[in-house]
């Protein structure tokens, strides 16, 4: 199913004419196509539903000159939300397999640069119904006064639904009504929103143990069926139980199988058991076998926590977590940290030293640190202190403290980090402690201040630790403190103190801090310093390209202006045309780059100015030509087609002239016009010495057009010297709207505004405007028209669908335009003008409701006065009718479609004509083989429903 909006742009303001018809765009929305339903709100907005899964495509036609560009936005809220970042350019926009997060409210802007943009929104209601999920609960409470128990049990029926759901509730197929039953309760929770419905059975009785079945519907709506879900509750219905087959918390080493089972030990109906993980799906090679959860060969990246779930809709579901943690290890870091209490940076006989060792591990608690001297096992002593976590430093850390140091202190110490019993490999890290350890100092090389880089090349950034020992690491960050490294990261760490930077940008560019790191190394104030990066770009230019017209021999300039440069200074200027170098005295680098020349025929061409600078070089690109500018055609021509003899049509296409006075007088326009990429025809259009002027429209009448066929136009102008550019449009036959006065003009729905027809707001579904091309495929086969009353694939006709959610007597009503007929006169001796009704009709199928032609007069009131009427099948042709009508005042054309009593009931009607003098007596078929005609002995008598009609005035007017 396809829902289709269209949005027709008109002006809330008198159209006003800018430069002749140069006009803003507008727009007022209308519909067309099938929707579930269509309404309108309170602020005549329209409100159009659809089914989940569908598709929906929103059309935006425009008006206004030049032709308006189109964007579609949207928001979920209401039309003061912020426009999405995402938009849609594009007359329609399809949306294939709507989802309900996709319903909202719809933007439609056309702007064309003339006057304020026009803005109309639609929103979009999406329908669905879940399927409903039943759970059970039950209390047991002491009843005082008694010597029993009274067992509650709550059945609460939940479903997702738009619109919401209507409950219904039944044991063993037999409907429960709360008014029938004193023990039940049927009612909806509080803070629900009408998504919930729980029945209550009280002081549970033996016939309480049934089926109980919560079926739930959206009345039809969208042709969505009713759901339903089904419990049986027994005296052994009880809540889940289950228990693991692990600890908590399972730590493993990489490479390790891990198994875990959830074992159900109560529950009825037996339980399903479900298995999901935070954060994050089950890891891809994870075995879901029963109960049980199978981890094949776990990395750190399988590491988390697992949840088993036992479900079974009695009470609420049971559930254990399993926190899986593999073990890793990696980063073994030291610090040396002289004696802080004396505020020193060396090691120094006589004073306190610490050696701190860390490892990034996971678990962090269960890592063990094992210190050594001399390749010796440290142990406590009054000399040697070992902390197993040292609370000054980062969790997780270990610290050997040396008290009163001693020359027999000097030696290597070696830290050693392992899981005990685990496979995971040991680091170890040694520490040389001498007289020769002193704090680092960083220097820049020569120039180093300051690096310059070309943008998109490489940079390196230089900071070194040219004394101290041991040499710690360089950290590098930005100076800005909420700018990031070029990497996305705070802080990067270089092993030799140089950072390098690939394709360097413009955003790269500033200052960078480098600092000793805390680690592997004195744990002392840090040595910092700043390097400036300075980013060269080449110039950057207005315009990047122009397109330049002019008359020949008219003074041309071009001006290539420098907005910004890196360096700033301009190293060269040249100008080429058409790729070869323009020889020219050395322009001033320091002024603004110019050409000037004298247009001709012999120098139009491609313009190239080239700015460079140290860094590189740009380009200004300017098309210069005499060449006119293209033709706007204009697409808000009323009438625009004529209908000629044997089915064929004229076109009467108006377009006005992009800027004529820019190039040469334009003398005439090529024409093009194609069908099935062969040209039918191909002309030129001479002017006769009147040029254009802006924005004043010009015409053409194409003739022998075959109707209902849409054809391709190409457009150029010409002058003396050149011609323009092509510009292409459809044109499409469209029926000529010359109501409200009856013409001769037969109405074949073949546009979208059907003839100026409407449909009637009081019925309760709509006709629908259709073709060949446009039938659903799914739509039934014994019923409709193939094709139009003359037989093309093409051709429109207008129909009412019989199919679901129709149902037997629905009505739909299609309204002519009103015709103003008071000021009219009769024939001699009458008082009224009669009028020809002639319409073709299909009623095709074993459902066939009734098609039923009214009169409807406007007066005080208006008038409804049957016609004409036919109902039942009346075979597989196209069949005419025609009656004469004498109305009294202005009126209207009522064709209303009654269903039938099943679907096999399509009605439609083609090829509508309502004529000023009495019809034609017809007494032959009217089309070859598809047309039989029924004459005017269909209608009703004629004085019958005169007289019905004078008497009903006449009697409202009395009243």
């Amino acid at each position: 199913m396809e829902l289709f909006w269209i949005l027709l742009f008109s002006s809330i303001y008198p159209l006003v004419r800018c430069q002749g018809v140069y006009a803003p765009a507008n727009a007022q929305i209308v519909h067309s196509g099938a929707a579930c339903n269509v309404k309108d709100d309170n602020i005549s907005e329209r409100i159009y539903t659809i089914k989940e899964g569908d598709t929906l495509v929103l059309q935006c036609i425009v008006k206004g000159h030049p032709r308006p560009q189109i964007r579609w936005t949207k928001t979920a809220g209401s039309a003061s939300d912020k426009f999405q970042e995402t938009s849609i350019y594009n007359e329609t926009l399809r949306i294939e397999g709507i989802q309900r997060v996709q319903g909202g409210r719809y933007y439609c802007k056309a702007d064309n640069g003339v006057g304020v943009a026009a803005i109309k929104s639609i929103r979009v209601d999406v329908q669905y119904l879940d399927t409903p999920v039943l759970t059970v609960h039950q209390t047991i409470s002491d009843v005082r006064g008694s010597y029993y128990q009274e067992k509650t049990v709550f059945l609460r029926c939940t479903v997702n639904s738009n619109p919401p759901a209507r409950f219904i509730w039944k044991r063993a197929n037999m409907l429960i009504e709360q008014s029938k039953d004193n023990g039940v309760d049927i009612y909806e929770p509080l803070y629900t929103q009408g998504e919930t419905k729980v029945l209550k059975l009280k002081n549970l009785r033996t016939k309480d143990f049934a089926d109980y079945t919560c079926q739930v519907s959206v009345r039809n709506v969208c042709n969505i069926e009713d759901k339903s879900v089904t419990f049986r509750l027994t005296n052994a219905t009880s809540p889940p139980m289950v228990r693991l087959s692990v600890d908590d918390t399972v730590v493993v080493d990489p490479g390790q199988d891990v198994i875990i089972t959830c074992e159900v030990t109560a529950g009825f109906p037996t339980p399903n058991v479900m298995w999901s993980r935070y954060p994050g799906p089950l890891p891809l090679n994870a075995q879901v076998r029963g109960a049980s959860l199978i981890l094949r060969a776990v990395t750190p990246m399988d590491a988390g926590f697992y949840n088993c779930t036992a479900v079974n809709n009695v009470g609420n579901p049971a559930r254990k977590n399993v926190n899986v943690v593999v073990r890793t290890m990696s980063n073994l870091t030291f610090q040396i940290t002289p004696d802080s209490n004396k505020d020193s940076e060396t090691i120094q006989m006589g004073r306190d030293l610490k050696l701190s060792c860390h490892v990034d591990a996971t678990p962090q608690d269960k890592v063990n640190y094992t210190w050594y001297k001399n390749g010796a096992l440290v142990f406590n002593s009054d000399s040697l202190i070992l902390l197993r976590s040292d609370p000054d430093m980062a969790p997780g850390t270990s610290s050997l403290e040396i008290v009163d140091m001693k020359f027999r202190d000097l030696a290597t110490y070696s830290c050693v980090a392992n899981f005990p019993g685990s496979s995971v490999p040991e680091l170890r890290v040694d520490v040389n402690i001498s007289q020769s350890i002193s704090p680092p100092m960083l220097a820049l090389p020569p120039g180093g201040q300051v690096v310059n880089a070309r943008e998109g090349g490489n940079a390196e950034l230089v900071c070194l630790v040219v004394e101290g020992k041991p040499r710690p690491p360089i950290l590098w960050s930005r100076t800005e403190k909420d700018l990031l490294m070029p990497s996305g990261k705070s802080v990067v760490e270089t092993a030799d103190g140089r950072l390098r930077l690939r394709n360097v940008s413009r955003d790269m560019m500033g200052s960078y801090r480098c600092q000793t790191a805390p680690y592997n190394g004195l744990n002392i104030k840090r040595r910092e310093a700043q390097v400036q990066l300075n980013v060269q770009y080449p110039p950057i230019l207005d315009p990047v390209y122009q397109d330049t017209r002019a008359r020949n021999s008219e003074m041309v300039t071009l001006r290539c202006s420098v907005l910004r440069s890196n360096p700033p200074r301009i190293t060269d200027i040249r100008w080429f045309r058409n790729g070869d170098f323009i020889r020219m005295p050395m322009p001033d680098l320091k002024e603004t780059p110019e050409l000037k020349f004298k247009l001709e025929p012999t120098n139009n061409g491609s313009y190239e100015c080239r700015v460079s600078n140290s860094a590189g070089t740009s380009t200004c690109r300017f098309n210069v030509s005499a060449q006119p500018y293209n033709a706007e055609f204009y697409f808000d021509t009323p009438n625009p087609v004529r209908i000629l003899k044997g089915n064929n049509y004229s076109y009467n296409l108006q377009w006005t002239q992009r800027e004529p006075e820019a190039t040469d007088g334009i003398i005439g326009y090529w024409i093009i016009v194609r069908k099935n990429k062969q040209n039918l025809l191909s002309k030129q259009i001479a002017l006769k010495g009147k040029e254009p002027e802006k924005g004043v429209l010009m015409s053409y009448i194409i003739p022998d057009l075959r109707i209902p066929l849409s054809y391709e136009v190409q457009l150029s102008p010409i002058t003396t010297y050149s011609t323009g550019e092509y510009v292409s449009r459809i044109i499409q036959y469209s029926e000529p709207y010359t109501y409200p006065r009856p013409s001769d003009h037969v109405c074949g729905f073949e546009d979208q505004r059907i003839c100026g027809f409407s449909q009637d707001r009081s019925d309760v579904f709509d006709w629908t405007r259709q073709n060949h091309l446009t039938q659903n495929p799914k739509r039934s086969a014994n019923t409709g028209p193939e094709t139009d009353r003359s037989g093309t694939k093409e051709g429109y006709y207008m129909y009412i669908e019989a199919s679901r959610p129709r149902v037997q007597g629905d009505k739909a009503r299609l309204l002519s335009p009103l015709f103003n007929v008071t000021t009219v006169r009769g024939p001699k001796g009458s008082g009224r003008v009669p009028y020809c009704v002639s319409f073709y009709y299909h009623m095709k199928g074993k459902h066939i409701g009734t098609l039923n032609v009214l009169l409807r007069v406007r007066s005080i009131a208006s008038v409804d006065t049957l016609l004409w009427t036919k109902s039942g099948h009346q075979g597989p042709n196209w069949r005419k009718a025609y009656f004469d009508i004498n109305p009294s005042g202005p009126f209207q054309i009522v064709f209303e479609g009654i269903r039938g009593p099943s679907f096999e009931g399509d009605i439609a009607i083609d090829d509508v004509s309502i004529t000023i003098g009495k019809c034609k007596q017809e007494n032959t078929v009217a089309s070859a083989g598809k047309t039989v005609l029924i004459g005017g002995s269909q209608a009703l008598p004629l004085a019958s429903w005169l007289t019905f009609s004078l008497s009903c005035i006449l009697a409202l007017l009395c009243r």
